[in-house]
């Protein structure tokens, strides 16, 4: 999913906005950098080669993307529906090799790499596998659908020194970049409360996706699609709608509270699991048969500050975080990023004192004047402007998401996101959902490796 970009007609809001309100703002358009190898022709033996196993509608916009990348190449594809093959190779716009079984994908000398965008709950097999046959790994978030996968992938990715890259994609953006920044200059102060929210009010954002009308138990390899989940009749609803479902998915958290939450430990650097978290919420609007709420708010516990996380489906709000500090707040929403300091010029007390006889109101005053002298003129120091950032027309993290994951691959760094961070955000989506089934606070055990009630 690409960030909003700015028109023209965004910047004169952000201008008339600022007049009409009397506050100081700058407004910057951040510059994307250059995608790798983008300065000059990446040459074949730089080149990446890529196949993706999983071409759903995610695994799609991932092909859609990599066009973008210099030096990648996409030579194979893989999905359980056959439709879907053809649907990627549109999206690659190359008629590839195209497969129901990835085995056969990971038997292929000439690929270096995969696009992993299958089920939550087979996250697992294809990830140990690939990293077994020798294969650097993109794997779309959440990393994991249990802390005993997510564990095993990381010791899958490490013994065969593989390079992985989880796909929550903000972390890669110029916009959250910036933010880092912001928050590692000390401008924000002490941040002891941070908030966020992605909200969604429709049929698609509650993942009722429509059914292809020739969906069926020959285009459709259910056997294969049950591996790892409980026997059941064929299910074109489970199968289109998993996300909906405990067998194969991780609910709201793990589609939206892994982005918040990657977000919040790459800009705060506290990569690292909670230590509590407390959820509420519901299943009020969408009674289709799914198991995860529609509704859920959870509380995380970290070590320095706390997080309130909410996702709702039955109204768009869409994608926020907000960080407060002592000194100043920092607020991502959607496309643009407002930073705004606090006032915290010292100021005599003007509430309580109104209790008290007008002698030692106006003593108590006069004393404050006199141990706080305005600054002369040399000395006096304008306060800080509200600053906002955008990101240009046409911006894709996603891009830039992928660009580091092959940058990685060639040069054998690890990227930001890799398999540990990707298993402290997983494991906060395993925090939240185990909370609100059990009705009771998840406590992460680190050394055991396992949530607690």
């Amino acid at each position: 999913m690409n960030q909003r970009s700015w028109t023209r007609r965004d910047f004169m809001r952000i201008g008339t906005g600022a007049v009409a309100t009397g506050v100081a703002a700058k407004f910057t358009l951040l510059e994307p950098k250059p995608l790798w190898g983008a300065a000059r022709p990446v040459p074949a033996s730089d080149t990446v080669r890529f196949a993706s196993i999983g071409t759903g509608v995610r695994g799609c916009e991932l092909l859609e993307a990599s066009l973008r990348v210099p030096g990648a190449e996409c030579v194979a594809v893989c999905d359980l529906y056959d439709s879907r093959h053809t649907a990627a190779q549109e999206a690659v716009k190359n008629t590839v090799p195209a497969t129901r079984n990835y085995k056969e994908v990971l038997d292929r000398k000439d690929v270096d790499a995969v696009l992993l965008a299958v089920t939550d709950h087979q996250h697992r097999k294809v990830f140990v596998d690939a990293c077994a046959a020798g294969k650097d790994v993109y794997c779309e978030k959440p990393m994991s659908h249990t802390v005993e996968d997510g564990f095993a992938m990381v010791e899958a990715a490490q013994k065969t020194n593989r390079i992985v890259q989880i796909g929550s994609q903000r972390v890669s953006s110029i916009l959250y970049a910036q933010a880092k920044e912001i928050y590692d200059s000390g401008k924000l102060g002490e941040v002891y409360s941070i908030e966020a929210y992605w909200d969604r009010n429709s049929a698609s954002g509650a993942w009722v996706y429509p059914i292809p009308r020739n969906a069926s138990e020959q285009t459709i390899d259910w056997n294969a699609f049950l591996d790892g989940a409980p026997r059941r009749p064929f299910s074109p609803e489970r199968f289109f709608r998993w996300r909906c479902f405990t067998d194969y998915g991780e609910g709201l958290a793990g589609d939206l509270f892994v982005h918040l939450i990657s977000g919040i430990h790459f800009i705060t650097g506290a990569n690292a699991v909670a230590q509590r978290a407390r959820s509420a919420g519901g299943l009020f609007r969408w009674k289709d048969g799914r198991d995860f709420p529609d509704l859920i708010e959870t509380l995380y516990d970290y070590p320095n500050f706390r997080v309130y996380l909410r996702c709702n489906l039955n109204n768009d709000q869409g994608e926020f975080i907000g960080f407060f500090g002592t000194k100043g707040t920092l607020i991502i929403k959607d496309s643009t990023l407002t930073y705004t300091p606090q006032k915290t010029r010292p100021q005599p007390e003007s509430y309580s004192i109104y209790g008290w006889p007008g002698q030692l109101r106006n003593q108590y005053l006069a004393e404050w004047e006199a141990e706080h002298p305005l600054p002369s003129p040399t000395n006096f120091k304008v306060e800080e402007e509200v600053e906002t950032f955008g990101v240009p027309f046409g911006y894709s993290d996603l891009a830039d998401h992928e660009a580091n994951f092959f940058n990685s691959v060639r040069t054998r760094k690890k990227p930001v996101e890799n398999e540990e961070f990707g298993n402290h955000a997983a494991i906060g989506c395993h925090l939240a959902n185990y909370s609100y089934f059990k009705d009771t606070a998840a406590q992460w055990d680190g050394a055991g490796r396992k949530i607690k009630g």
